[in-house]
């Protein structure tokens, strides 16, 4: 197996080692600094976390010197989280969905999406200004995340699944 085949392995499943940790992280340790990388409550919306902080750190690490860098790594992270929050509304919202198995499926396959998608995103780079955006891109849904984490909005994307209580009441301030 190739080195970098044997490095992106290694790094994918450290990413998602991080994601699990994260989901129960604010569990055991409730506070506000934790709330903001952790799920506060069971919301489509709070387990992006799970998949931003993870490949944030995945595009500064393999994004560095030679190679494709940083920027595709950073589209590749948005559009993962999209698609975490497309099928996680689909299937949870619309479908009524509650099955274990299809969480981790809706968490395991975005992820391994961030990893493929640089790759197909690199030609994107040639474009001016590309980096910049994929940078603002990149810091809009993190101000968001940080946001929806203390004010999240009355709506479907945001409810609680498991239960109704809003973040912000949860969050010992």
């Amino acid at each position: 197996m190739e080195k970098t085949t044997k490095k992106l392995l290694l790094a994918y499943a450290l990413a998602a080692v991080a994601g699990v940790l994260f989901h129960f992280l604010y569990q055991w340790l409730p506070n506000p600094v934790f709330a903001l990388i952790s799920p506060v409550r069971e919301s489509v919306w709070e387990h992006v976390k799970l998949l931003y902080f993870p490949l944030l750190a995945v595009s500064l690490v393999l994004g560095r010197g030679k190679g494709l860098g940083r920027a595709p790594w950073l589209l590749g992270m948005a559009a993962a989280c999209a698609v975490m929050l497309g099928t996680g509304y689909l299937y949870h919202v619309v479908f009524r969905g509650e099955s274990m198995i299809v969480d981790l499926i809706l968490f395991f396959f975005p992820l391994a999406l961030g990893f493929l998608l640089p790759r197909a995103l690199w030609p994107l780079t040639e474009w001016p200004g590309t980096e910049k955006a994929a940078w603002g891109l990149t810091a809009a849904l993190g101000a968001l995340i940080v946001w929806f984490t203390f004010f999240p909005p009355d709506a479907a994307l945001f409810a609680d699944l498991s239960d109704a209580i809003r973040t912000f009441l949860t969050i010992p301030v």
